[in-house]
Order: structure tokens, then sequence, then C-alpha cells
């Protein structure tokens, strides 16, 4: 069963000119990067091997095949899979974040906490080092690996405990810090980031399948790079909290860590010299690219003149907000025989926290463009965060258009004070445009609609 948007619809598309045609947008760019059809495109499997991205594989008949998922989108990925290899697999472990109704033989699954990694998220580290124990060089380990691992394997290097990374992951969320500066600094306190787990996982041969959550889909990125090798330094990870100023507020022992590393007292992270890489192969089998592209044939196919404008789309989440209400502005002026259209975009803002609301980057990048859109007809504007949940929200995303100010001021609502305290959600519920969907088995970061018609 396909990803669905669920009702409530927002109210601005209830009985919008082009509602069909951007639900099937929408709904169609989530299908095509589910969980289960990455790995139905990418891995077929005969006789005596398997084949990922035309890659061929030969499995040992005497070793045992093992499959491991990690991420938001470990159940589907891991379903599709063990479809795949049927009564072939020896082993199975998802380690996820939701409940999910996912019975079968040989499968072991756990759950951890996201995005701040708590005590089930330790507990899942340990029953992950439990099970990647023992393998021969004649197995194979097959990792299936998306977005959300890293906060759901946590395991501290010692002397370091978990309240000292929950202190550290909050205070890098709170600042903005990007997913990259976060996950350079998890893998350099961390035993599975950083190429660990592949290092855990020895003599085995490890090949991972993953669907990238990070711009520019670099592997020793994308959770944390659990099976790349990281280019990263514990000099980068101080730069890092230098840069935010966070040497006052993150845990002295963390910062002890990160300086002795440093100095040579503790050593790196596994680089891509490592003659261990040599046994690891990393495939990308799914991005926010491919997520784009779903949309702009669905606007294209239907009339639309469409533009996917970058899959790099970073920066302050309420300024990028009044970027794209901006451009707003020069394509409200389009000369009516080129509309339609439809501009796209793709990547992962942030936001520095400064009140105690409850939102997410998409919703607060869609409260940034309200007043800027005050006034403009037939504009459109809509977020969605492809994991279906955006920050601690339990919606997906948000639709802005011209009204959206007038209709908030008329109810009293002030869309400077929910800014300033990051309550973007409590904002679209009160107007009732809010984006919620089914659960989405993916996470590719965040999609952006920019309409004119």
């Amino acid at each position: 069963m396909g990803v669905e948007i669920l009702s409530p619809l927002p109210k601005l598309l209830l009985h919008h000119p082009y509602r069909t045609i951007i639900l099937n947008a929408l709904t169609n760019a989530l299908n095509e990067v589910a969980g289960d059809q990455a790995i139905e495109r990418s891995l077929q499997v005969e006789a005596d091997k398997l084949i990922v991205q035309g890659e061929g594989y030969k499995l040992d008949p005497q070793g045992k095949l093992i499959l491991m998922a990690a991420g938001k989108a470990a159940a589907a990925m891991m379903q599709a899979a063990l479809q795949k290899f049927g009564n072939r697999v020896d082993r199975a472990i998802a380690i996820t974040k939701k409940e999910v109704s996912l019975s079968l033989p040989r499968l072991e699954i756990v759950y951890g906490d996201h995005p701040v990694p708590g005590k089930k998220s330790i507990h899942a580290s340990h029953q992950l080092e439990l099970f990647m124990r023992d393998f021969t060089s004649r197995d194979t380990v097959i990792c299936l690996i998306s977005g959300g691992a890293s906060a759901l394997l946590t395991y501290p290097r010692p002397p370091l405990t978990l309240r000292q990374l929950q202190q550290t992951t909050r205070h890098l969320l709170k600042c903005g810090a990007t997913i990259q500066e976060i996950n350079c600094i998890r893998k350099h306190l961390e035993k599975f980031k950083g190429g660990g787990l592949a290092a855990q996982a020895q003599p085995a041969r490890v090949i991972s399948l993953i669907l990238s959550d990070v711009i520019g889909d670099d592997l020793s990125s994308i959770a944390s790079g659990m099976t790349a090798p990281d280019p990263t330094t514990y000099g980068d990870a101080l730069d890092i909290i230098h840069h935010y100023k966070l040497d006052k507020q993150i845990p002295l022992s963390v910062l002890q860590m990160l300086q002795n590393g440093h100095t040579g007292l503790i050593p790196e992270t596994m680089k891509a010299h490592d003659p261990l890489f040599q046994n690891v192969k990393n495939h990308l089998i799914g991005s926010n690219i491919q997520a784009c592209h779903a949309l702009w044939q669905t606007f294209q196919q239907n009339g639309f003149t469409t533009l996917h404008l970058t899959s790099y789309l970073q920066g302050e989440a309420s300024q990028v907000g009044r970027v794209f209400a901006a451009f707003a502005r020069q394509l409200a002026k389009t000369p009516a025989r080129f509309k339609p259209v439809c501009w796209i975009a793709g990547g992962e803002t942030t936001v520095t926290l400064h009140g105690k609301g409850t939102g997410g980057r998409n919703l607060e990048l869609a409260l940034g463009a309200v007043k800027d859109l005050a006034g403009l007809d037939n504009i459109l504007l809509i977020t969605l965060a492809t994991d279906g949940e955006d920050g601690f929200s339990p919606a997906a995303g948000a639709v802005v258009d011209g009204r959206s100010w007038r209709r908030a001021i008329d109810i009293g609502l002030n869309p400077d004070q929910f800014l300033a305290n990051n309550d973007s959600y409590s904002f679209f519920k009160a107007l009732g445009d809010l984006i919620y969907t089914s659960p989405t088995n993916t996470n590719v970061n965040d999609l952006l609609l920019l309409l004119a018609y």
C-alpha cells in the first residue's frame, strides 16, 4: 500500500483548482523514494549471487547471509529484502523508531529513540553488538541504512554517558547546526559511527544499501557513516563546537574527549586507506533528487511549466521562507501564457531555537513566508518532510498562500509572535493548513513547491 495524504486536508487545498494534481505529485514523490520501492528497484537475487544496482556479489555457499536494517525506513527496507531472499537469510535485525506490524521468521525488531537518543537507543546498540558477533570471512552482511539511524543507534565511547550525549545533541539541534556538523561530532563520540559498524562486522563482507537524508548524498554523513570511511577529524569537530560557541554549554567530558582526540591521545575514526574498507561496498539507492524528479514529472505531465531549482536547499528556515516569498512575487508577474508554473526545491534547512513552541524546519519555513506572501493572488507555497513528521510535530508540512496572513490576523494570530516562539505547528493548526501523511517509510530530506497559476 502506497503513501497517502491524510484527512483533514489543508483548507487551502480542499477546493483548489489543482488539488488533484498537487496531491498526486506529493504521493508520487513519497512513493518513489519509499524504502521498499528502493530495495525492489536496486536489489536482485539469483541462485548463487545478489546484484545491487547492476553489480554482482557471489554468495559463499558455506557462509551465512545476515540482514541488518537501521533508520526510519528500516522496517520497509527489511520487509522488501526478506521477500527477495526468502529462506536464504540466516539472521536479521531491524532497528527503527515506531512500532511496526512486521513479524517474520528469523527477524528481531528493536526500537530506538529519535531525534534525541535515549535509553532505547542504548539498548538497540547493545542488541546490535550482540547480533553482530562471531561472523566469519565466508559470511555476507547486508546493511539497509536510512536517515534517523544516528539517533536510533547510540553507543557512547567510554567514559561518556548517554546523558552527556543527549545534552550535546540538544545543544547542536538548538543552535542550528547542520546534519553534517552534528554527525561529524557524533562520529567522534560513538562506537558504531564513522565506519564503526563495518568494523564490528569484520571479517564478514559488508554490502550497504543506503537511503540518503543528507544534502549532497555524502555517504560519510548519512546515518553518521556507519559503513563508510570518515574524512572528518577531531579537529573538525572542535571547530564546530567553537563556531557555535558551545564550549561552555556541552559537557566537559565531551569537550575533553574531542580535545584528547585532536592531540592524538585517542585514535581517529577510520579513514579511506583502512584495509577493512576493501571488504565493504556502499550503494546509494534513494535520494532527494529522485523525489524532486517525481514531482517534476507529475507537474510536467499535467501542463505546468516546471523547474527543479535545487536539492541543495540550506539555511535558516524562516529566512529561506522569505526568499521563496520573494521568488513568488516574481513568479506572480509571469505572463499568463507560461502559467501554471511550478518550482521545486529539496534539501534541509535549519532552525535556531529561541522559543518553546512546537514545530520543525518545514513548518517554520512556511511560517517565515506568510507575511511576505500577503496579498499575492494565485500563489501557493507547500513544504513537506519526506519522513512524514516535521521536527517534534505530528504534521509533515504546511500550505501557505497570499491570504494566509489576513486569515491569521482575522482570528487573532500574529505570525511574528509564533515565529519568535518557534511555534509554527500551533499557527498552522489554527489555520487548518497542516499536511498529514500515512507512514512514508522513507527519509530523504524535505520538499518545497512554489506554484503560480
